[in-house]
């Protein structure tokens, strides 16, 4: 058993450095985008799971937009995935690979 405390926990600029938890079956990491930050559409072939601790993100999933707040996730399939912020964000992603 591990437990993480995702509010203390920060990201690093180095984007497999954020990943704190990883086996062969998911792995999880911190995403933090500073304001105007955004993640450019990228394909997913795993299931992706955003939780929003801090802040409020746009999400495209597949060309479809929502906007998640803080205390809310998205739960989505493999699919091409970007995100933005205007104020900034702090997010807790988990990559679930398929069997």
């Amino acid at each position: 058993m591990k437990i993480f405390d995702l509010k203390k926990m920060e990201s690093n600029e180095n984007r497999n450095k954020n990943v704190f938890y990883q086996v062969k079956e998911f792995k999880a990491r911190i995403i933090e985008l500073p304001s105007d930050g955004k993640i450019l559409p990228c394909e997913m072939a795993s299931y992706v799971v955003f939780y929003i601790i801090e802040g409020t993100a746009e999400i495209t999933v597949n060309n479809e937009k929502a906007i998640i707040r803080e205390g809310q996730c998205l739960v989505t399939e493999p699919a091409i995935l970007s995100m933005r912020t205007k104020n900034g964000v702090k997010i807790l992603g988990v990559q679930i690979m398929q069997q």
